[in-house]
């Protein structure tokens, strides 16, 4: 018995050199390979400047204290425990109002965005919320729901529901309706072609509200928490303005900037994980 080998024909040498032509050509077209840490790059820039300003005498102390003193004062809150206290208070007004707003933007998306009738009875009071203030609200809600802590999660719940809402719906509203057809074509149901077709369709607009909606809600939370309150990051630095304490008030902000940049963070990974089968720009 004789063994039968295969080989495989070299590709022609024009082929080869297209295909290497077109590599070259999308690496000097895109933005080029991830930096390690990129996300901090800014950040720790800003805090460099900060510091050699400081160092030199180029700010005044009494306006922006120095980085090492904002870093003495958040150590010194820590310690005797206002800070930690009052960031568990921020953390449970944050997420309650975002778990209620990410609830509503997302059914609400939903039924106007699959449904002509939700479509009609739902976006155009959406768009109408979307063009009031939601701060100005605040006055409203005072009298509706007291000066409690319902009427502080309710206006972040109204902040974080809009922009995931319309980023939501517009994803749905632009899927390709050739995918509508080839959904009929192979006989979906209803159900199986809002899970197979719609959900994955929408995903990419519905992280980028869900983005806007983190970042909205710590927004609200400085304002609101500025209002008849006894605890809260946003308390903190209202009491601190009151005497004059701009150290205070920069740990305050710090916090603030950090929950911010983690959030954001966070919502990235989960996205880059959902959508691994997504290709990029960034990606």
């Amino acid at each position: 018995m004789t063994a039968v080998t295969t080989t495989t024909a070299p590709a022609p040498p024009a082929a080869v050199e297209e295909e290497e032509h077109q590599v070259r050509r999308r690496r000097r077209l895109s933005p080029g390979r991830r930096l390690p840490a990129s996300r901090l790059l800014g950040p720790a820039l800003v805090l460099v400047l900060w510091a050699a300003a400081s160092a030199a005498g180029r700010l005044d102390p009494g306006a922006i204290p120095a980085p090492w003193t904002v870093l003495e004062t958040g150590v010194r809150l820590w310690t005797d425990g206002t800070l930690p206290d009052d960031i568990l208070t921020s953390l449970r007004r944050a997420g309650s109002g975002f778990a209620i707003g990410l609830t509503a933007g997302v059914v609400l998306a939903l039924a106007s965005g699959l449904s002509r009738t939700g479509e009609a009875l739902i976006d155009g009071s959406v768009q109408l919320n979307r063009a009031v203030p939601t701060l100005g609200l605040i006055p409203l809600f005072i009298l509706w729901l007291g000066i409690g802590e319902t009427f502080k999660i309710a206006i972040i719940a109204i902040v974080v529901y809009i922009p995931i809402y319309l980023n939501t719906h517009s994803a749905l509203s632009g899927i390709d309706h050739r995918f509508v057809e080839l959904a009929e074509v192979q006989g979906l149901s209803r159900l199986a072609f809002v899970r197979q077709v719609v959900v994955p369709g929408a995903l990419p607009g519905f992280f980028v509200g869900l983005r806007l909606g983190v970042t909205g809600s710590w927004l609200g939370l400085v304002v609101l928490e500025q209002i008849n309150a006894t605890s809260g990051l946003g308390y903190m630095m209202f009491q601190a303005q009151n005497y004059g304490q701009t150290d205070v008030i920069l740990v305050g902000l710090v916090v603030y900037g950090i929950f911010g940049l983690v959030s954001d963070t966070l919502v990235r990974l989960i996205e880059r994980r959902v959508l691994s089968w997504r290709r990029t720009l960034s990606s």
